[in-house]
Order: structure tokens, then C-alpha cells, then sequence
């Protein structure tokens, strides 16, 4: 998969979808909401306390051309329809506005974010601060979860995908990735056609114009993690007179491209798991698989190459599903654990908890079906990528990374296949300064494995305008994680208060 690439989605972003009905309004005017607390209650069981939710639709032009919609060629005249959630508080005082947020992906729901971010610090949500002053509205990116959704990957193809040695050594294994690459993207292309690079992140930034007038702002309040950062940078660029505040939050360097942005991202993994070892030797009574992290998990991806551990159902722990339960449990210091247990309750003949964890990372649910997850993170990163290198420079990479990078190297080189072979044309976004905008902050955490930190002072320099907020931590994206962020953040979005130069927050 290009499973990896800006990936991850730093709150859950799998669960079941509810739909968010009503007749969408058109780009440009008000949003027409109507009470939607079945959304809340199918997420999570239950509404945050206090807690209103309000769902509606607006539709926007599938191809925005110059910004107003284009009159000729793929697209034009046609509509997607773009899902939004509105969560208010019932102590709502002195509102400033709507604080739109984006998960990142890409391939996140927006809709799915701000319900978990309605309930509060207590459960990794937002501070009361920001949810009483602000609606919280979140969004469905076109072609994600209920926002006209690109569906166009078999079950089974993803299974296999995931499932495939993460390191494919031999030519005939390499090939055989190829031809499921190929298989995938032939399947896309014959349902998307010519409308495939409709999907990318410049047609999703000017939607997020629609929504910021169909919530009724004059400027955009806006939340951005992972992803949502180059969704936000996109919008600053093309609309910096429209913008109050912009959080962004685990950093993606627009600037970067395929292989740099792959090869980045194998460095901030390995980088990642060496903390994640350090932690394991030194706290070995919660670590079963101490003192040597690395050789126990190196070992148990090698064992499920030739012999991988069949499940009660079945379904064997291959090397593919094993790597993706590292990955997954990277993303947060409190995965450490988690991963941990599985690949030592692995060593025992229970893989139980390694698909737990992939799964969860998938998109995968219990009956083996996928949301459109990872159909959405194909078809918006390849629209978005200009840079194909060929089968032979990737085999190279491999080989190349896999000494510099042996457990993620390999993986990130093979999996820049996904959109080596994909069939749509290509339409990148703009990279440059957000020249008129106020200032933005950046936030980056030094131990992000998916968002490496250096992306973080490119992406603020890139723009011209924004400030730099640095986490001393661990995992993926940091607002809200510790008082010292909360607060910088919390000023900057209620008093638009930027922080101070080189402010640097400790891990705990």
C-alpha cells in the first residue's frame, strides 16, 4: 500500500459510518442542519455530555477550475456533496466562531473527529476553553467516508495488500506486488476514468472555502492534523485573506516529494521504534519482549514469512499484517505496550492481538470488510504526486534503505508503487508563501514517526507566516496532549495570541 505516505489519522478515524442525510445546500450559501445524534450514539455509544450534533450537506463543484467551478473537461458542471458535523455546546458563551478540524489521512473523517473531539481532555478530546467558545465543526474531505466517497478496492485486495511481505526480496515477489499494484489501479481507473484527479488536495482546499461560508464566517478557524496540515497550507496559499487562525499540527512539508516524503518517513519509523526499544529495556516488567525490542520484532516479521500464525478463524499473521501492527502501534507512546504483548503473545501462537492492532490501522472491521479509508488515501495521494520513479529506481531504493532503514526502508521504497502504477492524471497543489495571511502555527513533536519533526520548520518557513510550537514527545501530533501545548494553542486560537519564538514543551 502507499499505506504509509502522510498517513495516519492521530484520533480514530475506523469506525462504522452514519449517514448524514439532507438535501445538500449549494457551495457558497448557508448550511441547512438538522439534529443528527445517531452519529454520536453509533461512534461511541453516546453523546458527550452537553453536547449538540447537527449534520448537513453541501454540494460544491467537482472540479473548481479557477475557483468558481470549471466549464469544460472532466467534471465540469457536476457536483460532490461534502458532509459536515456541527457539535455545540449547551454552556456555549461569547461564541467567536466555528473551529473546523481535519484528522489527517488522507482518507480521515472530519464528520468522526469532531464528536471524539466533543468529549472533552478526559478523553483526548478538546478543552472546554475551545468547545464553549466554538461550534466544532468537522467534515468528510470529497471522496472520504460519506462525502461522495471513491470506493473502487476489493476486500480481498486489500487483504492482500496489506498481508504482502512489507520487504518483497525476490524479483518474482517484487513482481507480484507490481501486479497487485497494477490491479488496483486498473480497477480505479476503469470506475473513476478522467475524474480520478479530481480527488486531490487542492479541489479539497477549496471546498473548506464552501464550508467556511456555509457555517456562516467571514475567516476560517481551522484544526489540521497530519494531512489536514497540507489541506490547511493549500487553503492559506489560495485564500490568505480568509484566514483567522490555522492550528497546524503534525507537520507534512508540501515541498516534499514521492521518494524524499518516503524516505522521511522511514527515518522518522526507525527513529520512532529506537524510543519505543529504549523504553522496552528499561521498563523490562512491562515489556515482555526485553531487553532487545528490535530482534524480538525483527525476528517474529521474519518467522511469519515461512511460517506465519494461524488464527481461530483462519486468517494467518503474515509478515505484512505483523508490520502494520508495529506501525499502527507507533502513533502513540501508549501503543508501546500494546505492541509489546502482541508480539510476544504472537511467539506463544496467538496473533489475536497483532490484528487487532492492524486492523484498527486499516480500516478493517471484524467481518473483513474495509471502509474507503484506504481507497480515499490512494486516489487523493496519487492525484496529488508528480513524481514517478521507475520499477528499477524503486528496487534500488529498497536495497539502498534496507541498510539504512531495516525494519521501514523496504516498505516505504515498494510502497511508492501504489502510485507509480496508478492510471489517473496528476493535478499538485500549490507550494508556496501564504503571502497576506496572519500568522500560523506549526506544531511539530520530535518523536512523530509519521510526520517527521524536520517537516515542521519547512512547512512554517514554506509559508511565510507561520510559528513553530515544538513537543518534546512522542507519537503522532500533539494538541492536546500536555498543559504547555494546550495552552499555547488555546491562546492562539481564543485571543489569537501566537506563541512565542522557539517555544519548546517538554514531554510531560
Amino acid at each position: 500500500m502507499a499505506a504509509l505516505l502522510t498517513a495516519g489519522c492521530t484520533l480514530p478515524a475506523f469506525a462504522p459510518r452514519t449517514d448524514v442525510a439532507g438535501e445538500a445546500a449549494p457551495a457558497g450559501s448557508s448550511a441547512t442542519w438538522r439534529p443528527c445524534p445517531e452519529v454520536a450514539e453509533d461512534l461511541v455509544g453516546r453523546g458527550a455530555p452537553d453536547m449538540r450534533y447537527e449534520c448537513a450537506r453541501i454540494a460544491v463543484p467537482r472540479d473548481w477550475g479557477n475557483g468558481t467551478g470549471a466549464t469544460a473537461g472532466p467534471g465540469a458542471g457536476e457536483t460532490f456533496e461534502i458532509a459536515l458535523l456541527r457539535a455545540r455546546s449547551s454552556k456555549q458563551r461569547d461564541r467567536i466562531g466555528s473551529l473546523v478540524v481535519n484528522p489527517g489521512g488522507p482518507g480521515g473523517s472530519g464528520v468522526d473527529t469532531a464528536v471524539y473531539l466533543s468529549f472533552g481532555t478526559q478523553f483526548g478530546g478538546l478543552p472546554s476553553s475551545i468547545t464553549e467558545r466554538f461550534d466544532i465543526v468537522g467534515f468528510d474531505p470529497r471522496g472520504v467516508a460519506r462525502s461522495s466517497p471513491v470506493k473502487c478496492i476489493s476486500d480481498a485486495d486489500l487483504d492482500a495488500s496489506f498481508g504482502y511481505d512489507p520487504d518483497p526480496a525476490s524479483q518474482a515477489s517484487f513482481d507480484g506486488f507490481v501486479g497487485l499494484s497494477q490491479r488496483i489501479g486498473r480497477g480505479c481507473g476503469d470506475r473513476y476514468g478522467d475524474q480520478l484527479p479530481l480527488y486531490g488536495s487542492e479541489q479539497a482546499a477549496r471546498d473548506m472555502d464552501a464550508v467556511r461560508a456555509a457555517v456562516g464566517d467571514d475567516k476560517l478557524t481551522y484544526l489540521g492534523y497530519s494531512y489536514g496540515t497540507l489541506l490547511g497550507a493549500i487553503y492559506a496559499q489560495l485564500y490568505p485573506q480568509r484566514v483567522r487562525a490555522l492550528v497546524l499540527d503534525g507537520a507534512v512539508d508540501p515541498q516534499q516529494r514521492l521518494i524524499a516524503g518516503s524516505e522521511s518517513q522511514a527515518r522518522g519509523f526507525e527513529r520512532a521504534f529506537d524510543n519505543f526499544a529504549r523504553w522496552c529495556a528499561a521498563n523490562a516488567a512491562r515489556c515482555p519482549i526485553a531487553p532487545d525490542a528490535r530482534a524480538a520484532v525483527t525476528s517474529a516479521i521474519d518467522k511469519a514469512k515461512v511460517s506465519p500464525v494461524r488464527g481461530d478463524d483462519g486468517r494467518e499473521a503474515t509478515a505484512g499484517w505483523v508490520f502494520y501492527a508495529v506501525i499502527s502501534s507507533l502513533y502513540t507512546e501508549s501503543g508501546w505496550q500494546q505492541l509489546a504483548q502482541a508480539i510476544d503473545r504472537l511467539a506463544e501462537g496467538d496473533p489475536k492481538d497483532v490484528f487487532r492492532l492492524a486492523d484498527s490501522y486499516a480500516g478493517r472491521e471484524s467481518d473483513g470488510h474495509y471502509s474507503n479509508l484506504f481507497d480515499a488515501n490512494l486516489a487523493i495521494n496519487c492525484a496529488d504526486e508528480t513524481e514517478k520513479p521507475s520499477r528499477d529506481e524503486i528496487r534500488q531504493l529498497q536495497s539502498q534503505w534496507r541498510t539504512k532503514y531495516p525494519l521501514f526502508g523496504p516498505a516505504l521504497a515498494v510502497g511508492m508503487l501504489s502510485c507509480v502504477e496508478w492510471p489517473g492524471g496528476r493535478d499538485p497543489y500549490p507550494t508556496g508563501k501564504a503571502d497576506g495571511a496572519p500568522p500560523i502555527v506549526v506544531v511539530g513533536t520530535t518523536g512523530d514517526p509519521a510526520t517527521p519533526y524536520e517537516q515542521t520548520p519547512r512547512l512554517a518557513s514554506m509559508l511565510g507566516v507561520g510559528r513553530v510550537l515544538t513537543w518534546e514527545g512522542e507519537g503522532h501530533t500533539a494538541y492536546p496532549q500536555t498543559a504547555c501545548i494546550t495552552d499555547a494553542v488555546d491562546a492562539y486560537l481564543l485571543d489569537l495570541t501566537v506563541p512565542r519564538e522557539g517555544l519548546r514543551c517538554p514531554a510531560r
